[in-house]
């Protein structure tokens, strides 16, 4: 398994996956793109993410292997990257695509508009003690799209954060950040993955 590592929570990502008995590596190459079973998109910038993508010969084959049905988590900035439509993108933002939604880029503010709330999310018993960081919304979804979570205070009850579509899973937030791993847990069971034990933030 591999976590794509141009930039964001690289780091994060990759130490959670290995709580969960994971073998996971940084993925920065097209070769290791090929070798690998699954991936996660980290939170970072999306513009950003996509022109090194495109820089490091990335950005096609990770479209051809999400189109051929590699599962992927998209967090944050992976859940613009794995949008078929964006929303308040800069010129020219391009996306990897793959999932049925729209989204809408820094749909609750700049960074001092950084917020968390404990979410339900479909699948996961409890609560997730989710961190929004320049955070993404869900605007729209197609018909094959599940929704997993929605904003449920504040004036964005109702937002849509977390959905998932056949091997492909996005949440606007954060999940490597606080040691909860269920949301991983959650993704790589979908995937097919055998998860050795999940680790559940403490209060």
């Amino acid at each position: 398994m591999g976590v794509l590592a141009l930039q964001g929570d690289v780091r994060e990502h990759l130490y959670a996956l290995s709580g969960l008995g994971v073998e996971a590596g940084a993925v920065r190459r097209p070769a290791e793109l090929a070798a690998a079973d699954a991936l996660v998109l980290p939170g970072g910038e999306s513009t950003t993410m996509a022109k090194l993508a495109r820089t490091f010969g990335l950005l096609d084959p990770l479209r051809e292997r999400v189109a051929a049905g590699l599962p992927v988590l998209g967090t944050c900035a992976g859940m613009i990257l794995l949008a078929d439509r964006v929303e308040d993108g800069v010129v020219g933002q391009e996306t990897i695509g793959g999932l049925d939604i729209t989204v809408r880029r820094n749909a609750f503010g700049r960074q001092v508009d950084s917020f968390e709330e404990d979410l339900h999310v479909a699948g996961v018993d409890g609560d997730v003690h989710a961190v929004f960081i320049r955070a993404p919304w869900v605007e729209r979804v197609g018909d094959g799209v599940e929704v997993l979570a929605r904003v449920e205070r504040g004036p964005a009850a109702g937002r849509i954060v977390a959905v998932r579509q056949g091997p492909l899973m996005a949440t606007s937030f954060h999940p490597e950040v606080g040691g909860d791993s269920r949301i991983h847990a959650l993704f790589l069971s979908g995937a097919g993955f055998a998860v050795e034990r999940v680790d559940r933030e403490e209060s």
